[in-house]
């Protein structure tokens, strides 16, 4: 401050002290300054020579690259191709709230705008291992264009089927399972959700581990593409396995004049699907009030969709059950039942209406059969079911 002010006063010539100073602070910003303008020259030369590897060395391929990469992914979100194409692998880490969500889109439009195989989809409710698997093999054989597979399991069960099986990396992400409570429609619901996310599936079955196809593929998809309504059976029993399993605390949903029962094995059209997934009425009733002892898979779906859409239901099943021999179960068969005669008198000897005209062909598939039946279900098949 002593210099400043010996350097300002009047008439007073600056000391040498003051002048040395002063130099010093001239210097140091100079030298500042060249240290900059190196560093300016230095990120010039850098950047011409990278203007170089660009031009030269084939840096502008990569750019065009990513340019086109970003084209390309721009244009696949607004492509029809990503709303129709089915999701690459069947395993998701959606919950059944938001899996019912997003499977209960329904496009308003019925005519599609491209060329679309309708398909049926086989939904396996299993506790784990197929031990039928082979014989389905030789019936989907080269129809891959007509159906889809779908398998829900025990969480824990891991299958092991080879990647040249119609079964390989079918399974959906499962729950567990408990016979006789609302786990059972849960998983059914949970099935038909994931087949939806497939817009070509058209009819949706529902099987075990242990049913067995009746006829020919063909057969199959034929009749149940041309009939213009869905297998459920829904029917009025007013004995005690019927209208004495209802609660009154169903009301006002559900009426005892409403209540149904029917198989549990159902083929049923992507309307009625939809319908089953997105039910948010009649759920809560059937949860609290439909006990153990009501067995509501046999109630829930038939109840519900007689009275939502009853004009859609053929109120009869395609899956053959024998329940002559009593109790909670249907009868088992073995080998030693499978016989020739035995599958006419299922395919043959019962009559039923289809699209409103009388037939005799009444079942396309039939439980309970045991894994020891296999071998001789393999060796007959073409006799037994033309396959």
């Amino acid at each position: 401050m002593q210099l400043r002010i010996v350097a300002m006063e009047e008439g007073k010539a600056p000391t040498i002290n003051s002048i040395r100073v002063t130099n010093q602070s001239r210097c140091f910003p100079m030298r500042l300054l060249g240290f900059m303008l190196l560093f300016i020259g230095i990120c010039i030369g850098f950047s011409i020579i990278n203007m170089f590897k660009i031009r030269y060395l084939g840096t502008q391929n990569i750019i065009s690259g990513a340019q086109t990469l970003i084209q390309s992914c721009f244009q696949e979100s607004n492509s029809l191709q990503n709303w129709i194409e089915p999701p690459s692998t069947y395993m998701h880490t959606l919950d059944d709230s938001e899996l019912f969500w997003r499977a209960s889109f329904v496009p308003q439009i019925k005519d599609y705008p491209f060329k679309r195989s309708p398909k049926i989809a086989f939904m396996f409710l299993t506790r784990g291992p197929l031990p039928l698997a082979p014989l389905w093999e030789r019936f989907f054989k080269g129809n891959e264009e007509f159906y889809t597979i779908y398998v829900h399991t025990m969480p824990s069960y891991r299958a092991n089927f080879s990647t040249s099986s119609v079964f390989y990396q079918k399974q959906v992400p499962s729950q567990v399972v408990e016979w006789g409570m609302m786990s059972m429609c849960d998983a059914e619901r949970r099935l038909l959700a994931n087949a939806l996310l497939d817009i070509s599936n058209e009819w949706f079955v529902l099987l075990s581990e242990a049913c067995i196809p009746l006829q020919k593929f063909s057969i199959i998809y034929h009749y149940i593409s041309r009939s213009r309504f869905s297998f459920m059976g829904a029917f009025d029993e007013p004995g005690p396995y019927g209208r004495g399993r209802y609660d009154d605390k169903m009301l006002p949903e559900v009426n005892i004049d409403q209540w149904r029962k029917g198989s549990q094995w159902f083929e049923a059209n992507r309307k009625l699907a939809v319908d089953i997934i997105k039910d948010l009425k009649y759920y809560p009733k059937f949860e609290q009030f439909c006990t153990p002892d009501c067995y509501v898979d046999e109630h829930y779906f038939p109840t519900m969709l007689t009275i939502e859409s009853p004009y859609l239901l053929a109120n009869r099943t395609l899956t053959y059950v024998d329940w002559s021999r009593g109790g909670a179960h249907p009868a088992t068969f073995g080998k030693n039942d499978v016989t020739l005669e035995f599958f006419r008198k299922i395919q043959q000897h019962h009559t039923c209406v289809y699209n409103n005209q009388p037939t005799s062909v009444c079942f396309l598939f039939a439980r309970k059969f045991a894994p020891n039946a296999l071998d001789i279900l393999l060796q007959n098949s073409a006799q037994f079911f033309g396959y």
